[in-house]
């Protein structure tokens, strides 16, 4: 299995770039390929922006993901953005390792997405959901935050973290195709001992070990959809 572990996190020592590190030598111990992409080591530019096209399909107006599909047919696509795709395209495992920021990603992710996720190569036209271009591949969030985990839930202070991460999750990962594993979460991290970190990395091993059987999160099949996306029950 060829793993992406698309990594943001500013702190070389962080517990964040720990769990990085452990889930490529867990993959690795078991004979997997690992690729890392370590957004802030690359400096990697997160802004979508015209600057990103050389080959301009309209010149006089710019409509992101159309341009994204005319620099991917001509070959124009910039190299950081090109190298990131190829990384994409090989995985059959993706996953975001990052810390929470205000319940959602860290710029620089949310602008990978952005930027890598390619209308004509990861989605577009009525290629979205269980017709996404990435079909066939799995994704898991693999993040770290300061709140205790009973603050997480249906009738919790934050409410549930799946909800809160709908963004990614399901307008973003499941629209993209992907088989979108129950996510991995690093409860109160700046605040617990060693030991605790200790035992939550072993809690990482157990869900790197296990995830042919971790749970998904369901999203729309368009099966149960009419061509213009009203419920056919």
């Amino acid at each position: 299995m060829n793993v992406l572990i698309v990594h943001a996190h500013p702190e070389p020592q962080s517990f964040c770039t720990s769990m990085m590190q452990r889930m490529r030598n867990r993959f690795e111990s078991q004979g997997h390929v690992v690729s890392v992409s370590d957004l802030y080591a690359k400096q990697f530019n997160p802004v979508a922006s015209a600057a990103d096209f050389s080959q301009r399909n309209n010149p006089d107006y710019l409509v992101y993901a159309l341009e994204q599909r005319h620099a991917q047919k001509t070959g124009s696509l910039p190299t950081d953005i090109a190298e990131e795709l190829a990384l994409l395209e090989q995985c059959d495992l993706l996953i975001l390792n990052f810390p929470l920021y205000w319940f959602s990603l860290p710029a620089i992710l949310k602008g990978w997405i952005d930027r890598v996720f390619l209308s004509g190569v990861v989605y577009g036209g009525r290629n979205f959901y269980d017709r996404g271009l990435m079909k066939g591949k799995r994704a898991l969030l693999a993040f770290t935050l300061g709140g205790r985990e009973h603050m997480f839930g249906k009738n919790a202070i934050h409410g549930e973290l799946e909800s809160m991460l709908r963004p990614v999750l399901r307008g973003s990962l499941g629209y993209a195709g992907f088989d979108v594993l129950k996510p991995f979460a690093a409860y109160h991290v700046p605040y617990i001992a060693h030991e605790e970190r200790v035992a939550m990395l072993e809690q990482l091993d157990a869900a790197v070990d296990t995830l042919a059987t971790r749970p998904l999160i369901e999203y729309p099949s368009l099966d149960d959809f009419d061509p213009q996306m009203n419920p056919l029950k």
